[in-house]
């Protein structure tokens, strides 16, 4: 998960979710007595996926939308052995949070992480 202390391994790579439905394989057997409910046949998982890590565990992971200067200013820190163009950098991160929909410490941790790789 991101926010560890340790790096990644390479060989290793993990799934999370809180609903069984993901994880094992599904019967039709297993919704003949299901209700249809606006066209949703796992109505109340939908809702219950809404609250489930604040109500099962207590967390609310937030990421929350900065301004651009302080998100730039992010990429920075992420991508402090970087010995090219800078402006050059933050018009890509700029693009790429763009893309995503928002400037957040996340996005610009997967920004460096994408722009490492690429």
């Amino acid at each position: 998960m991101e926010g560890s202390i340790e790096a990644a391994a390479k060989n290793v790579l993990i799934y999370a979710t809180s609903n069984r439905r993901h994880l094992l394989p599904q019967k039709m057997r297993d919704n003949h007595d299901r209700v249809v409910i606006d066209g949703e046949i796992h109505q109340s998982d939908t809702t219950e996926e809404k609250m489930s890590l604040s109500d099962r565990f207590g967390l609310t992971l937030a990421f929350y939308a900065v301004d651009q200067e302080s998100y730039l200013k992010m990429v920075d820190s992420y991508m402090q052995d970087f010995q090219g163009d800078r402006e050059s950098l933050h018009k890509e991160a700029i693009s790429y949070a763009t893309q995503k929909g928002v400037r957040s410490g996340r996005v610009a941790k997967q920004f460096s992480r994408h722009f490492q790789t690429t």
